[in-house]
């Protein structure tokens, strides 16, 4: 199979082992930092080893997969909430949902880079969807009048970044630093 050839068809519960097997390393890797062991993640995820390795042969496989998975919902919520939400309120939304990816990306992106290099399809891919939707929706708050002109989609995704390298992330501090980010963005 090739990155463009489609993934086979799961059957419904392997494809729900799968998802659970992903949704379970985002969490460990943010909890126990990118040093999670395999063994680790299949045991949270209430599966044997032998399914995760069926899933994801090796731990790049599922490095891969869990770090595709947070792209795949910042993209995804970016759809949802420009069509529904003020420009500034979309903004803030999609805001929390990069929270939650740096904090994943923050244990695993040493060692995917490592691997796959900085300039892989994986990396230039990502790079491209997160940059244009934060260019799409600073842009959209820009020209609503709701948020500073003076900034740029980079400085924004850099301030909400670095809010989530400090060491012991809290997610529920960084939700509250964020407010604090929105706040000076806005507009007077």
């Amino acid at each position: 199979m090739t990155a463009t050839e489609p993934a086979p068809k799961l059957r419904a519960d392997a494809a729900r082992n799968r998802a659970k097997l992903v949704a379970t390393a985002r969490e460990v890797f943010t909890e126990h930092g990118g040093d999670a062991s395999l063994e680790q993640i299949a045991k949270a995820a209430e599966v044997g080893i032998g399914t995760l390795y069926r899933h994801f042969p090796t731990r790049l496989d599922l490095l891969e997969a869990v770090y595709r998975d947070e792209v795949d919902v910042l993209r995804e919520t970016a759809e949802k909430v420009v069509p529904n939400h003020t420009p500034f309120e979309a903004l803030e939304l999609w805001l929390i949902a990069f929270v939650d990816y740096a904090a994943t990306k923050k244990h695993i992106f040493t060692e995917l880079v490592e691997a796959v290099g900085r300039e892989s399809e994986l990396m230039t891919h990502s790079r491209a969807i997160i940059f244009g939707n934060a260019e799409m929706l600073v842009t959209a708050a820009q020209e609503a009048g709701e948020i500073r002109a003076d900034v740029t989609s980079q400085d924004v995704l850099r301030l909400v970044g670095g809010c989530t390298m400090m060491p012991n992330f809290d997610r529920e501090q960084t939700r509250r630093i964020l407010t604090v980010v929105m706040d000076g963005l806005k507009v007077g």
